[in-house]
């Protein structure tokens, strides 16, 4: 059960091992682009290369679904970003459960958007943890984990796409593990626990009172959505390429610091954040060189 391309490596792997594939879970479907066409999901496409049954319901839970899960009988259901709650009428099917890999060192980053949250708060050593799935959250006992490093300005589809390779392999370790009988599931420490939750379009304005390290770091973290914004002239400006700066400053946050093709601003503790590549609002992105032609800033001004 999987959907995003960051599921794909770990169906493949399965397939590659020689594992037999019964069939292939994945969401419905979805329009895309600008002209609303229905495309098929990463897995989905993957899944009809490798000529595996796929099935696409709307809702897991309802009983047809469920009732088709009973008579396929799995030993084991593999769920990697699937997009639905696994709800306990389909948990209890498989005999040696459901196992999900999940882009965290569990507890910590409980929840849908774990590698973008990672990377916004700062984290340089990820993992991913293999678990048996419970009725919570995340919640189900840890089999194995696996640590990486995060680079200074890796951001999350970069991540995502180097550990979706980690994942498929740690899932076919996981799943040798538990047929030889070595691997002995460890309960989570719910009281460590954080959360990952869905990203939405607010995460992206800019605190300019943080510090700039920390402005670069959800920079990274949110992309390819929300992105960074702030406010400039009453417009949305999205902040798409910026670097930690070498300058340090006494201004207020928010004030613009320009200079022969460069462009600063002034965050929080005095740090500053250098603007490559911006976009305001219904426009096309700018190196920041053309944004300057554009807009002659005044003295003192401000991001909000």
């Amino acid at each position: 059960m999987g959907t995003p391309a960051f599921a794909v490596p770990s169906l493949r792997r399965l397939v590659e091992h020689g594992y037999r594939v019964q069939a292939v879970f994945t969401q419905p479907d979805r329009p895309q682009g600008r002209g609303q066409r229905l495309a098929a999901s990463p897995v989905k496409q993957a899944a009809l290369e490798l000529n595996l049954s796929v099935h696409q319901p709307e809702r897991i839970r309802r009983p047809e679904p469920v009732e088709l899960l009973r008579s396929l009988a799995p030993e084991v259901i593999v769920v990697v970003g699937y997009g639905q709650i696994i709800p306990q009428t389909i948990i209890d099917i498989p005999r040696h459960g459901i196992i999900n890999v999940h882009a965290s060192l569990l507890p910590k980053y409980r929840g849908a958007a774990p590698i973008q949250w990672a990377i916004a708060n700062g984290e340089t050593a990820p993992a991913f943890t293999t678990i048996r799935i419970d009725a919570g959250l995340d919640t189900g006992d840890m089999l194995l984990r696996e640590e990486t490093d995060i680079g200074p300005e890796e951001t999350a589809p970069e991540l995502a796409a180097r550990l979706a390779e980690t994942g498929g392999d740690l899932l076919i370790r996981t799943l040798r593990g538990l047929e030889a009988g070595t691997i002995v599931p460890e309960p989570q420490d719910h009281a460590a626990a954080t959360l990952a939750p869905i990203l939405k379009k607010e995460d992206g304005r800019v605190d300019w009172t943080w510090p700039a390290a920390r402005i670069h770091a959800r920079a990274r973290g949110f992309q390819p959505w929300p992105g960074i914004y702030s406010s400039f002239r009453g417009e949305i400006l999205a902040i798409t390429r910026c670097a930690v700066g070498a300058e340090r400053s006494g201004e207020a946050p928010g004030t613009l610091r320009a200079g022969p093709r460069r462009l600063s601003v002034v965050c929080g503790d005095g740090s500053t954040l250098d603007l490559l590549e911006v976009q305001m609002q219904g426009r096309r992105r700018l190196p920041v060189e053309a944004f300057l032609n554009g807009y002659h800033l005044l003295e003192k001004e401000r991001l909000s």
